[in-house]
């Protein structure tokens, strides 16, 4: 009777989650607790939805901004130590071999196994560079369409999360009764982007459900309580 294959899963789209935490909880908070603040100060529920979309659009493009920046950063940093790895393995291939052997002694092979291993690596300079970029930097080639992908991504998670808490505002012309749907609805959505998330990254979702809530929350009461004492 044949084994049954064993098909491993990992999940492999870190990076761009990542960049969703980061758009959907700064559109989360901060959107909320401009509108709790202005809610104190304004009666007019147009006018919170008018400055709540103005702080969405100029919070969007920030972080998709920096967003940006940093993948392209990243990039570059993976370019120059690449270029500076293959000029040491050409002028200084003797100081490469000896790091590559170190390398292999850390995981526990012996010198006479190592050997053929540096003579394999050596054949193909290519793959040598690679080698030393991966397990002597802790590099990987990063994508390069990273920098576009980030920035929209942070962007558009950005205007979703701050939609939610404003939606109410949109809904409602009483501003006292939009507030409170908006401290009731963010919760839940924190909740929601929290159990999701977690879902995804293999930690267990309820966990992750609450500890969002918990850590957004706290942010969103810090930010809420600093706006009310300058509105």
């Amino acid at each position: 009777m044949p084994a049954t294959p064993h098909t491993e899963t990992h999940f492999t789209a870190t990076a761009t989650v990542r960049d969703i935490v980061i758009g959907m909880a700064d559109g989360l908070t901060v959107p909320f607790a401009l509108a709790a603040g202005l809610s104190g100060a304004v009666a007019s529920s147009a006018l919170v939805v008018t400055a709540g979309l103005a702080e969405i659009a100029a919070g969007s493009i920030a972080m998709g901004l920096g967003g940006y920046l940093a993948a392209k950063t990243d990039h570059e940093h993976y370019v120059a130590e690449r270029a500076r790895e293959v000029r040491e393995t050409e002028h200084l291939p003797e100081k490469e071999v000896e790091e590559v052997a170190e390398i292999f002694r850390s995981y526990g092979l012996p010198d006479e196994h190592i050997a053929p291993l540096i003579g394999s690596l050596r054949a193909d300079p290519g793959r040598w560079v690679d080698f030393m970029m991966r397990f002597e930097l802790g590099l990987e080639e990063p994508d390069p369409m990273r920098a576009r992908k980030s920035a929209w991504t942070i962007a558009l998670s950005y205007v979703i999360g701050g939609l939610i808490p404003l939606l109410p505002y949109i809904w409602f012309r009483d501003v006292a009764t939009a507030l409170w749907w908006s401290v009731a609805v963010t919760p839940i959505a924190l909740f929601v982007f929290g159990y999701v998330k977690s879902g995804l990254t293999g930690v267990p979702p309820w966990r992750g459900g609450l500890q969002t809530v918990l850590v957004g929350g706290l942010a969103a009461a810090a930010a809420f309580g600093i706006a009310r004492l300058l509105s």
